[in-house]
């Protein structure tokens, strides 16, 4: 899939993004983005023909950029610890400006009975992303003596991973950001040898 945008779909996924965040696949139409945009629904559909067309872009441009940064952290820290630190405080930090106040492929998750094919391969390529490199850091930790599992890699990295999905719904639910990091750093600290 190409995942070059011209500037005017780049700003069409953009408020689609926001709006998935907010409130899934059916919590939006084009009339929604055509608003947002100041385009017609008809030129939004030239450069995304169907609305499943428009949500797998945007999907797949999330998947590009969570692969970055996931990458991004193997390249700047070396420590397990710090890598689930940070990417812990990158979450807190988007639910705390409200950028993004849950993850677009977890919202489309609890939608997965009806979004369309194309979407849910899209989200579930990116549980199994997630999931791989959370047990990569989680089996380094390992081995370097911090972190004690109570079972598999894979087993701790999808609970890891299934706590702050549910930690972004629950500081949702309570309306309060300060809940995220509440349920997520005792998760954390959970997993180390101490």
């Amino acid at each position: 899939m190409d995942l070059e945008l011209s500037p005017k779909a780049g700003e069409i996924a953009t408020h689609a993004r926001a709006l998935l965040a907010r409130g899934g696949y059916n919590g939006f139409s084009y009339a929604d983005i055509s608003a947002r945009v100041g385009i017609s629904k008809a030129s939004i559909h030239h450069h995304f023909p169907s609305k499943a067309e428009l949500v797998r872009s945007v999907v797949a441009l999330y998947r590009a950029e969570a692969r970055e940064g996931m990458a991004m952290l193997d390249r700047h820290l070396d420590d397990p610890l710090a890598q689930l630190n940070a990417y812990a405080d990158y979450w807190a930090n988007c639910i705390g400006d409200g950028s993004l106040p849950l993850c677009i492929c977890a919202m489309l998750a609890a939608e997965m009975p009806a979004i369309p094919p194309e979407v849910a391969a899209e989200v579930q390529a990116h549980f199994r992303e997630l999931a791989a490199w959370l047990a990569t850091v989680l089996e380094k930790g390992v081995e370097r003596g911090q972190f004690r599992l109570p079972g598999s890699a894979d087993a701790a990295a999808q609970a890891f991973m299934a706590c702050v999905h549910g930690a972004m719904l629950a500081a949702r639910g309570f309306g309060d950001p300060a809940v995220f990091a509440a349920i997520v750093r005792p998760a954390i600290e959970q997993l180390r040898i101490h």
